[in-house]
């Protein structure tokens, strides 16, 4: 949809309320990692689990040369998380994914990298609620889809618990209810984006406070959940978790979303079934001109702590992007790994 097409479409009346999507367990928006490959490779082992895109900035769609919206049909539900400040762009932004068919537009408040900061996006913004507010307003305005905020618990030596719920109380007036917190404070400056995964520590129990404080919302944690039985536990005090790296590098935790966490009764995936499925799609990638590596990099975990697992890793990791390289590449990676039993 171009511009021209956007100004002209009519403009949608109220915000569906965000309890229209199930946010009992959602994957973390990744860069580089959550690509739409990816996501269709999750959805094979999750029907509930709430995916996002990896963030996409407004200056890349409105003006870059690529389609940043495209996804595949198959990854709904799906969120699309934005960068930028712009009350204008966020909402232009907001209309263009409408448009075509996301379920919900999140705002990325925290980030903590040096480029996002000198585009005054991401994690800096908690020091401008009001501003974040404006934008949050803006996008409401033009859509009828969920808006809500991805942010932490505080940045650099702004991280009183007034601080947090100050931010949290302007956001929602300009009608948010919906948030996800990562449960570490940022540094902005000193700490790279990975160290800030890792170093500020975690504070689960101020989540939680900003849960019983703050009832009327929906709020999401994110932060070091390695498995599903810690989801269990947080979902005691909280309406959802969002995991991140421990979905992408042991992705077969998804399996178990929808029977242990969302009560559905359907057969859990196998992975070998996972790899029947997604063998169509590499087909598919590939006689569209794609190559091997796109999809098996985010692949590389699926067996992870079963015999043969190393092989499976090894063989993929040499050979997939190789010129040519198809998909007779996988099948003799599950050989190599059945051989080392």
């Amino acid at each position: 949809m171009t511009l021209k097409q956007l100004s002209e479409t009519p403009l949608k009346s109220g915000n569906l309320a965000s309890a229209a999507l199930n946010r009992t367990f959602s994957v973390a928006p990744m860069l580089d990692w959550t690509d739409r490959h990816y996501r269709f490779f999750a959805r094979l082992m999750s029907k509930e689990a709430l995916l996002y895109t990896e963030m996409v900035t407004t200056g890349a769609i409105l003006y870059g040369r690529g389609d940043y919206l495209a996804y595949n049909e198959e990854e709904h539900p799906l969120a699309l998380q934005l960068g930028g400040s712009d009350p204008k762009d966020l909402a232009a932004c907001a209309r263009l994914a409408e448009a075509r068919g996301y379920d919900e537009i999140n705002l990325n408040v925290g980030c903590p990298s040096d480029r996002v900061q000198n585009g005054r996006f991401g994690a800096c913004l908690m020091a401008e609620p009001t501003l974040v507010a404006e934008c949050v307003d803006a996008m409401r305005q033009q859509v009828g889809i969920p808006v809500t905020v991805k942010t932490r618990i505080g940045i650099d030596e702004q991280d009183s618990y007034e601080f947090l719920t100050d931010f949290i109380s302007k956001v929602e007036a300009a009608g948010c209810d919906t948030f996800i917190i990562h449960a570490r404070k940022a540094w902005l400056q000193g700490l790279s984006p990975k160290e800030n995964r890792e170093i500020p520590p975690l504070d689960y129990d101020r989540v939680y406070q900003l849960k019983r404080d703050f009832s009327q919302l929906s709020i999401s944690i994110n932060g070091g959940v390695t498995s599903l039985e810690q989801a269990k536990e947080h979902l005691q005090h909280l309406d959802g978790v969002m995991v991140g790296r421990e979905a992408y590098q042991n992705p077969y935790i998804l399996a178990g979303v929808d029977t242990e966490l969302c009560n559905r009764t359907s057969p859990v995936i196998t992975r070998d079934e996972v790899i029947g499925k997604l063998l169509p799609y590499i087909g598919k990638h590939l006689a569209d001109g794609g190559r091997l590596n796109h999809i098996t990099r985010h692949i590389i975990g699926l067996y992870q702590g079963l015999p043969g697992s190393r092989a499976w890793r090894r063989y993929l990791s040499e050979n997939a992007h190789k010129p040519g390289a198809g998909i007779e590449v996988v099948e003799a990676a599950i050989k190599a790994m059945a051989g080392n039993d």
